[in-house]
């Protein structure tokens, strides 16, 4: 498989950083878009006009200071040209845009001669209104290329990491999961960069290091309210540790490692991403609260056009919300943060569900007992976190 060269579909933030990253390496970069009027800008002042300029501008000091796009990154809107001829495809989009690519993708990987390898840095999870279950990318990928599977390989990539460090060369360590064969590859030969800027860790759990990925979005969320209430500064210290132990049960029922969280794909992520303005999420929360108008459908749409990017976190949020109601789980903070986000009240009482959520949770123990453990691995859709019922007691 060619590494010389790299596909990225979605010249978005993260799309755009990988294009700087990849092009400063003198690898070949062809960027993918649908609007033949914003490739055309690319390629022309060497610059994405819709997103990471601005904040790059921010932070150097002004337009001047902004690096450009090496010559070796190409816009296009040919998508079925870009997969004939790349080997190596990331898919830097939102969750909620990934199932009509992979409709256009299905085809042309099948009627493509060589294999292609799928990278997906998204993060976010999806979920069915219908089945109310939760899918992580890999999942939603096998999915609606399920026939394909002998036509290509799938690698996560996770955190900790942010756009603007990646463009700017700042030191990065990205998480690496998927079949160790290919994921090698991606790790040692695709991602072979200067290590002081750019380097890696492999983990073979990719639905655990997606899962973390996700679930830390909606308590970036939370933390964002919270660093507005006034609370004190013990506080997010508990919300940032109960936060886990919701993320570590709702990852094991999606099939994740427990392990996984306490990796950099996991704890790592999480605390970046709950106390950085970096965080597109963290700021949604924050924002969401100083301009909340009471009516949390228009208050999100008012956020959503001050933030560059999509943050993942709401959408999450909703997912999950149907998950926890059909298992009947017991998480206080992610049901708190669908109630704060989707079902409003005043400013007072979304004060009171943060304190009620970090302070009362009814496990009162820091551990899961051996006898719990062994019950959660035999039936963990029975076990633990039970939110009614004769479970719920123990």
């Amino acid at each position: 498989m060619d590494t010389s060269k790299v596909a990225i579909i979605g010249p978005g933030r993260l799309g755009t950083s990988l294009a700087y990253k990849f092009g400063q390496n003198n690898r070949k970069v062809t960027l993918y878009y649908h609007d033949v009027n914003i490739c055309r800008e690319i390629n022309t002042n060497h610059l994405n006009p819709k997103h990471l300029t601005q904040d790059l501008a921010r932070k150097l000091g002004g337009m001047d200071r902004v690096p450009k796009l090496s010559d070796n990154v190409y816009a296009t809107n040919d998508l079925e040209w870009m997969i004939r001829e790349h080997d190596f495809i990331f898919l830097a989009m939102t969750i909620t845009g990934l199932p009509e690519i992979l409709n256009y993708l299905k085809p042309l990987i099948s009627k493509k001669k060589g294999h292609t390898c799928i990278i997906s840095p998204i993060k976010g999870l999806a979920s069915d209104d219908k089945t109310r279950e939760i899918i992580t990318p890999s999942q939603m990928i096998n999915i609606y290329l399920y026939n394909l599977r002998h036509k290509y390989d799938i690698v996560c990539i996770g955190g900790p990491f942010f756009d603007t460090d990646i463009a700017l060369g700042n030191p990065v360590c990205l998480t690496i999961a998927g079949k160790k064969r290919i994921a090698k590859i991606v790790q040692t030969q695709l991602l072979k960069f200067n290590r002081r800027e750019l380097s890696s860790y492999y983990n073979f759990d990719m639905i655990g290091v997606e899962a973390c990925g996700a679930l830390k979005n909606i308590v970036a969320n939370l933390k964002g309210v919270t660093d507005c209430l006034h609370l004190g500064a013990s506080l997010p210290g508990t919300l940032f540790a109960r936060s886990g132990v919701e993320i570590r049960s709702l990852s094991m029922l999606l099939g994740g490692g427990f392990q996984t969280f306490h990796s950099q794909a996991g704890v790592g992520d999480l605390y970046v991403t709950v106390s950085s303005e970096a965080s597109k999420n963290y700021r949604y929360g924050k924002l969401f609260y100083e301009i909340y108008t009471g009516n949390p459908i228009e208050t999100n749409i008012h956020v959503l056009e001050l933030i560059d990017g999509t943050p993942e976190g709401p959408n999450s949020i909703r997912s999950v919300n149907r998950f926890l109601e059909k298992k009947n789980m017991y998480s206080p903070l992610f049901s708190t943060a669908y109630k704060i986000f989707n079902e409003g009240g005043s400013q007072d009482e979304i004060k009171e569900m943060i304190i009620q959520a970090c302070q009362f949770d009814r496990r009162s123990n820091e551990f899961i007992g051996t006898l719990s453990r062994l019950f959660y691995r035999i039936m963990p859709n029975l076990w633990y976190r039970r939110d009614k019922g004769l479970f719920s007691r123990w």
